[in-house]
């Protein structure tokens, strides 16, 4: 009896032993409905600065990254580059920067907001932006000197101005714009609006307008292909997305996508 007794005994102490590790067990589960181990949903804002040239395309990778990543927001500002990498030198927040050439690139690589080394995501070159039907006639980039003719252009300091003074020098040809924009899409928009008669843009920009305004193609173009790197910014908030992002751009949907309006492949 007392040999039955302490085998009871024993018994009754490891029913409850396996009664509180299941009711145990059931509590983290209950805590934690993903199952053991499961990272909660990544959320939050991901801050692109990207050149205004990359409004469209890049307005559709963000929406293809948002779905993939649920819970997270891409956030742009697009402007021209020159004033981006003004704004992160002076302390904004941003999680990734595209620039529309090397040279902004540079100079945030050299300010030190930059984290690692940029890569290089895609190529762009100038077309001639002309009202519907080509009213004045614009054939070649010679033309954009005639007189009487209103020609709009991106300021130097801005990738798309740039590259028009590089075309510029090597053919000799000078222009004598109206006006000087600070990104590509006030270029865009003057010609669009009529009160300009043609502006130099990116062939991007061109296709994006297709329908309120032409485009005249010119084989000097060729030679102020604008390289467009894309870095990660130092101590970026979304340090993590911002490198997915990257990784992303440079993958297969986002060649496509940029392909797609005219971008070119590094």
């Amino acid at each position: 009896m007392k040999l039955t007794g302490a085998r009871n005994l024993v018994a009754a102490v490891a029913a409850v032993a396996l009664v509180t590790t299941a009711c145990s067990s059931s509590d983290k589960a209950s805590s934690n409905p993903g199952g053991q181990g499961t990272a909660p949903a990544p959320g939050g804002t991901l801050t692109v600065f990207a050149a205004a040239s990359l409004t469209e395309s890049f307005g559709v990778l963000g929406k293809q990254f948002e779905a993939k990543h649920p819970g997270v927001t891409v956030k742009f500002d697009f402007e021209g580059s020159s004033a981006l990498v003004q704004k992160l030198t002076n302390g904004a927040k941003a999680d990734v920067f595209a620039s529309a050439d090397q040279a902004n690139m540079d100079k945030a690589t050299k300010a030190q907001v930059i984290d690692g080394q940029p890569v290089v995501f895609a190529t762009n070159k100038l077309t001639i932006a002309v009202g519907k039907g080509d009213p004045k006639g614009i054939k070649a980039f010679v033309d954009l000197a005639k007189s009487g003719t209103t020609v709009v252009v991106c300021a130097p300091q801005v990738p798309c101005g740039a590259a028009t003074k590089k075309i510029e020098q090597s053919t000799g040809v000078s222009i004598k714009p109206a006006s000087e924009e600070q990104d590509v899409k006030q270029v865009l928009a003057k010609v669009a609006s009529g009160d300009a008669d043609a502006g130099l843009v990116y062939v991007t920009d061109a296709a994006s307008a297709a329908g309120k305004v032409d485009k005249v193609d010119f084989p000097e173009a060729a030679g102020a292909i604008n390289n467009y790197p894309l870095g990660v910014v130092k101590n970026a908030p979304q340090a993590a997305l911002a490198k997915e992002f990257a990784e992303f751009v440079r993958g297969p949907e986002g060649r496509a996508e940029l392909g797609k309006v005219g971008f070119g492949t590094p």
